[in-house]
């Protein structure tokens, strides 16, 4: 006698094996590139799917989202002509910059290879020294 199980693994063979003769299978995305693994071997075991469903959701984790505004913003105090919009944006980086610092008591450094963060920084204290 089949088991259950057996018998479904049966019908699901035998379906794939239909889709793929009917050309089912063809010029599908990503076809003949290979796949993409993640190492979330840093992702505790129990929060792995979770993380997963959460990523392709589009949700981030808050560090990263409150990252991204900072970079935003520096991009925005780059292009800025106006000064006291150039003023509002530094103050809003900077109050972000130390709310992230604090949540988790470490400095912030927007990326390692950030080539505006020293620039974010110079401008930031200009800006703070020209609004006292």
């Amino acid at each position: 006698m089949i088991s259950p199980f057996s018998a479904i693994q049966i019908i699901a063979e035998n379906r794939i094996r239909e889709a793929q003769q009917n050309g089912e299978f063809d010029n599908l995305p990503g076809m003949g590139k290979p796949l993409e693994f993640e190492d979330d071997s840093n992702i505790p075991e129990d929060l792995r799917m979770a993380y997963k469903i959460l990523k392709n959701a589009g949700c981030l984790p808050p560090e990263i989202e409150e990252r991204k505004e900072i970079n935003k913003l520096a991009d925005l105090l780059e292009n800025c002509p106006d000064e006291g919009e150039r003023i509002a944006l530094a103050r809003k980086a900077q109050f972000l910059i130390m709310r992230l610092q604090t949540r988790h008591n470490r400095h912030v450094r927007l990326d390692e290879n950030d080539p505006y963060y020293e620039n974010l920084l110079k401008k930031l204290a200009r800006n703070n020294n020209e609004a006292k």
